[in-house]
C-alpha cells in the first residue's frame, strides 16, 4: 500500500533535534525523501562552532529505518545558503515538495535589557530564515506550475508559537518574530494557492532543548507512556499537513500538543464604537472606551490561549 508522502521531497530545517528531528522521521515514516537541515550549533542561542552531527544523526536514523535522507548544513538565515538547501532537495531528488520550516534559535530579554544584536539574531534566524526558504521553494513551485500548465503539490508548513498568540513578557523579539511568520504564512497562502501549494502554521508545545526551561516544572511521566509534551505529538500533524489530504487546508493558524490539534481563528472585532460627528474627540473617546476597558479583566490582552483553553499547567 502506497505512503501518503511516497514519491514527494521534503526540507524540514533545524532538523537534527527536538522538534525538526521529530518531523524529519515521520515524513520520512510517511514515505518522503527528506533533506534534514541543521547548522549544528549546539547553543540554543545560535552560539558554538556548527557541527555536521545532528543532520547526519538524523539522516542515519532515517536510513536505518529503510528511509531516503540527504544533510544540508547550512545557515537557512543566510539567503544564499537558504538557496543551496532548496537547490540540493531539486538536484537530487528531482523536485522539491513539502518545506517544514522550524530552525531557531532563542535569546531571551525583558523588552528595556534587550540589546540590538540580540533582537536582530532571534529575527534574522526565524523570521527570515522563514522568508529564505520559502521564497527559493515558491520560485520552484512557481516554475514547476507554469510548466506543467497546472498545480504542483506544494506544502509550506512554518513554525510559530504561543508566545505570538498569548504574549510572552520575556521573549519580545521571539514573539515578534513568531507572529511575523504567521503574517508570511498567510501572505504566502494567499499568494501560492493558484499554484497549488498551500501554507500553514503551527504552534507547537514540545519539550526540546529550547524550551527545557519553560517546562522545568512538567515532570515527563515514569510508567512507560509518552511524555504530553513529546515532539512526536507534534509531528505527525505536520505530515497531514504536508500530505495530498490537506490541499484544502491553506492560511491556517493550529496549535498542537498532548494528543491536542486546535484550528486558531483569525482576530474578531470585540466590539465597536462610532463617533456622534465628523471626528472623534478626546473626550468622547474618553466616555467610551474608559468604561469598556474598566469592565475587562485587569491586564487583558489578546489571550488566544486561554480562549483555547492551552494555559499551562
Amino acid at each position: 500500500m502506497a505512503q501518503p508522502l511516497e514519491g514527494l521531497t521534503a526540507i524540514v530545517t533545524g532538523a537534527g533535534r527536538g522538534l525538526g528531528r521529530a518531523e524529519a522521521l515521520e515524513l520520512a515514516r510517511l514515505g518522503a525523501q527528506v533533506v534534514v537541515n541543521d547548522y549544528g550549533q549546539p547553543g540554543r542561542d545560535g552560539s558554538g562552532e556548527a557541527s555536521a552531527a545532528p543532520a547526519e544523526d538524523v539522516v542515519a536514523e532515517i536510513r536505518a529505518a529503510g528511509g531516503t535522507a540527504v544533510a544540508h548544513l547550512g545557515d537557512v538565515a543566510d539567503h544564499a545558503q537558504a538557496r543551496a538547501l532548496v537547490h540540493l532537495a531539486v538536484a537530487t531528488y528531482g523536485k522539491l515538495d513539502i518545506l517544514v520550516n522550524n530552525a531557531g534559535i532563542l535569546r531571551d530579554r525583558m523588552v528595556f535589557s534587550m540589546t540590538e544584536d540580540e533582537w536582530d539574531s532571534v529575527i534574522r534566524v526565524h523570521l527570515k530564515g522563514h522568508f529564505n526558504t520559502t521564497h527559493f521553494a515558491a520560485t520552484h513551485w512557481r516554475e514547476r506550475s507554469k510548466a506543467a500548465g497546472g498545480p504542483v503539490h506544494g506544502r509550506i508548513v512554518n513554525t510559530s508559537s504561543e508566545a505570538f498568540l498569548a504574549g510572552s513578557a520575556g521573549q519580545p523579539n521571539y514573539a515578534a518574530a513568531k507572529g511575523g511568520i504567521v503574517g508570511l504564512t498567510t501572505s504566502t497562502a494567499l499568494a501560492l494557492g493558484k499554484y497549488g501549494v498551500t501554507a500553514n502554521a503551527i504552534c507547537p508545545r514540545a519539550r526540546t532543548r529550547m524550551t527545557e526551561d519553560v517546562f522545568a516544572g512538567f515532570q515527563e511521566p515514569t510508567d512507560g507512556r509518552l511524555d504530553a509534551l513529546a515532539p512526536e505529538h507534534v509531528a505527525p500533524l505536520v505530515g497531514y499537513l504536508a500530505s495530498p489530504a490537506a490541499a484544502r487546508v491553506n492560511g491556517q493558524l493550529l496549535v498542537v500538543h498532548g494528543g491536542m490539534v486546535a484550528v486558531a481563528e483569525r482576530p474578531r472585532i470585540a466590539a465597536k464604537f462610532d463617533t456622534t460627528k465628523e471626528v472623534f474627540s478626546f473626550e468622547e473617546l474618553d466616555d467610551l472606551l474608559t468604561p469598556y476597558y474598566a469592565q475587562r479583566p485587569a491586564g487583558e490582552t489578546f489571550a488566544a490561549a486561554e480562549v483555547l483553553g492551552l494555559k499551562h499547567g
